[in-house]
Parts: structure tokens; C-alpha cells; sequence
């Protein structure tokens, strides 16, 4: 199984490399990079350019690793006794399968997405070395030992939220996406905007770079981001004169907020464009 990429996923040489090498090390593949980068849909392109199914497993600041593996709902259990309920005598009924034994027990190979892995206690992933490295686990209440039939292809994605642990860190082949340089960006402008005009997708592209190199900005536009922005223009029907007449180092530019996202960048570029009218 080689990954090369999908029509909706440009995916560098880099990228490809690092998600076969994982494959044919049987390895997880950890994936870092800025957020809106793709880091999760690589996982969904991945699967369906193998034709595989995919699991994903989003993880919270509450989630716990054990929820993944499987949970006891002695809740329901203690429910259906009192009500005489006689499934309560076989202890199975009430184990609920996490998305770990949902793939294990999966009659091919499929793809295995942990999301966000760093949103979660620093324990986390340390309490998954031995279920990620054995593909194995032990289910105390009924005493069974539930094994992969076919090891997934695992995907785990950061933000770089939180350190992750190093002996965790040795069970992964890592990568990190790097932003992509406006020759990509243009490639991956293309999938999802196949007939924009070539002016105005300079202009907006321009603008898009310029803002990312403002110093202070305190969080940098992302693909995802553009994509937006540039649907707006679209959808209003901007045209690439509106974009060409503003200083793009200075001014604020037109359906600024699906490019900036917080009062102080917004406030930052309003005071650069403020001072550069008053140098004038």
C-alpha cells in the first residue's frame, strides 16, 4: 500500500515519503504542524486512497486513554438490576468498546485517526505505549485478550499544545507539515477553486503572505483560512481592483474576518495602516 496523494489532498513529496515509510515501518505516524494545515484530513485522504476505513478518535482535554480501549458501565448494570433485568448475570453486556478495539477487531486493515493527541492529560499518551506498540490489550472484567487481526495504519495528529513523552515519541515516525510556499498553496487553491481568475488569486495570495509576515501578529492566517476568504470574494464578487489598490503590508483587508481571528490583530493592522497613511 504506497499513499501518492488524492485530487483533493496535495500532499508533498515529503508527505508521501514520511506517511509509506510509517506504513512499511508499521509504525504510527505522528503529525505535527500549525493548525488548518490538514493534519486531520490527511488521515481521511489517506484512507480513501487506499480504500480503507477510517476510525477517528477526537480527543478532549477530558478524555481519558481507557475510553479508547473500552469502558465499564456499571451505571447501567446496577440500573437493570434493580429492575430484574436478566442480562445483568453476563458482565460483557455492559463493556463498551472503545475506538482502539473497534479497529483491532476490524476484519481488514484500516486507518486509525487520534486527533489532537496533545488536547489531553500529559498521562495520555503514556498510558497507550504498550496498547499502540503490542496492538494488545487485557479486558480484566471478562478476562479476555483482545489482538488486532490486521495492525491499522495509525495516525496521530498534534498541535503542539503539549510536549509529548519520549518514550512515547520512539514509537512514532514523525513529520512535521511545513506551511506551504505559495507554489503549493496555488496547487491546493486549484482543488478547491479549479476557475478562479489568475488576477485575482495573485492579489488575494499577496495579501494572504503579507498578513502572515506581520510582526506580532498573535495568530497567522491558515490554508484553511485562505480557502475561506477566498469563497467570500468569490461568493461577493470582489474584484482584483479592490485588492490591487490596497497596500497589502498595511491595510486591512476586505472580509478581514475569515483571515484574522482575534481584536488584537485586527487592532494591529488597523495601527500599521494608520501609520502608514500618516507617513504620506
Amino acid at each position: 500500500m504506497r499513499f501518492t496523494g488524492t485530487r483533493q489532498y496535495v500532499a508533498t513529496g515529503e508527505l508521501q515519503m514520511a506517511v509509506n515509510a510509517a506504513i512499511s515501518l508499521q509504525k504510527p505516524l505522528l503529525i505535527k504542524g500549525e493548525p488548518g494545515t490538514g493534519k486531520t484530513m490527511l488521515a481521511e485522504q489517506i484512507a480513501e486512497s487506499l480504500g480503507l476505513r477510517i476510525i477517528q478518535w477526537h480527543i478532549k482535554s477530558t478524555t481519558r486513554a481507557q475510553q479508547g480501549l473500552y469502558e465499564y458501565d456499571a451505571v447501567s448494570r446496577l440500573r437493570d438490576s434493580q429492575l430484574g433485568d436478566p442480562k445483568v448475570h453476563d458482565i460483557a453486556n455492559y463493556i463498551v468498546k472503545g475506538k482502539l478495539w473497534e479497529a483491532f477487531e476490524a476484519d481488514e486493515p484500516v486507518v486509525l485517526l487520534i486527533d489532537e493527541i496533545d488536547k489531553a492529560d500529559i498521562e495520555f499518551p503514556n498510558d497507550l505505549l504498550l496498547e499502540i506498540d503490542k496492538m494488545e490489550f487485557y479486558v480484566y472484567e471478562t478476562r479476555q485478550q483482545v489482538k488486532a487481526q490486521h495492525r491499522p495504519i495509525v495516525i496521530i495528529t498534534s498541535n503542539n499544545e503539549k510536549e509529548l513523552p519520549d518514550a512515547f515519541l520512539r514509537r512514532c515516525f514523525f513529520h512535521y507539515i511545513k506551511f506551504p510556499d505559495p507554489v503549493t498553496m496555488e496547487k491546493i487553491i486549484a482543488v478547491h477553486f479549479p476557475d478562479i481568475k489568475k488576477e485575482l488569486l495573485s492579489q488575494a495570495m499577496d495579501i494572504f503572505f503579507d498578513v502572515r509576515k506581520v510582526p506580532g501578529l498573535k495568530k497567522k492566517p491558515s490554508t484553511s483560512e485562505l480557502i475561506d476568504w477566498l469563497k467570500l470574494l468569490l461568493a461577493d464578487d470582489i474584484p482584483e481592483e479592490v485588492l490591487r489598490n490596497k497596500d497589502n503590508t498595511s491595510a486591512i483587508p476586505p472580509l478581514y474576518g475569515a483571515l484574522l481571528k482575534n481584536e488584537q490583530d485586527v487592532h494591529l493592522l488597523e495601527k500599521l495602516a494608520f501609520m502608514h497613511r500618516a507617513k504620506r
